[in-house]
């Protein structure tokens, strides 16, 4: 197997202080006001505390830190395999204005609305073309904003990547913003369970890749445009994955060319 090459890939576990986000620690603290509207001390007790979960119960290594962009506006693809995926982000990503979407159907569960609140997240109706949540998107990507996305939509329930559904290359294309591609293993829920009730913690590798930016494509009409952003950013991320990970992408052309150096 040869997984897609990650210069000086860096092998740290999730809190050690130089593995948050690259060699030059970013971001040690959050500037007095967050640029999306949530008190910062709200901001950080909020992050605290996700931080402090995955610390108990999860070990998390790094892939390709250096990878992760100091400021500036990107769009983080990953895929999704389980529950755990969610807080990542906050434990790895040192920003301010990380921009997570959230299902319409967590608003009836308590915690999960107020985390949305605390953390300045955005409903999203997964099954609806929802334009309130586009524009909301778009305009904090242009202010510098991390949207985070799985472009998959939604879980993966063998662990292997599914078809794009999410229109995260329409967004990044839009914004005119960076892509980070990140792959998760270990965080399947089953597995998960099997270890928390053994009291052990969940062992998780996250790996990013380089950025890239998509070509404008003015030969594609918008429907071949948008599915070839989709395929770019997925075989990225299948690229980081383990063969037997690469599901719906692991014959792909695109990913082959990525595997080759290409």
């Amino acid at each position: 197997m040869v997984y897609y090459t990650v210069t000086g890939a860096l092998d740290r576990t999730l809190f050690e202080r130089r593995a948050v986000s690259s060699p030059q620690r970013r971001g040690a603290d959050l500037p007095s006001t967050t640029m999306h509207g949530v008190p910062p001390m709200t901001y950080r007790l909020t992050r605290f505390l996700i931080r402090l979960f995955y610390r108990l119960v999860t070990r998390v290594k790094v892939l390709g830190a250096e990878h992760v962009p100091a400021s500036g506006g990107m769009v983080a693809v990953t895929n999704h395999v389980g529950r755990l995926d969610a807080g990542i982000p906050y434990c790895l990503i040192d920003r301010a204005d990380i921009i997570m979407l959230v299902a319409e159907k967590y608003r009836e569960v308590a915690l999960f609305r107020w985390l949305a609140g605390a953390l300045d997240g955005v409903w999203v109706d997964r099954f609806n073309a929802d334009l309130a949540a586009v524009r909301t998107c778009l305009r904090r990507l242009k202010k510098g904003g991390v949207l985070v996305i799985a472009p998959e939509g939604t879980r993966s329930p063998t662990g292997n990547l599914l078809p794009a559904r999410s229109g995260a290359g329409f967004l990044a294309a839009k914004a005119g913003v960076p892509i980070l591609p990140t792959a998760v293993t270990g965080t399947e829920d089953a597995v998960a369970r099997v270890r928390l009730k053994r009291l052990s913690r969940v062992e998780v590798l996250v790996r990013f890749g380089a950025t890239f930016q998509l070509p404008p494509r003015p030969d594609l009409d918008s429907q071949a445009r948008l599915q070839a952003y989709d395929d770019e950013i997925m075989c990225r991320i299948a690229a980081l994955l383990p063969p037997e990970r690469r599901g719906a992408y692991a014959d792909h052309p695109r990913l082959k060319e990525l595997l080759a150096g290409n």
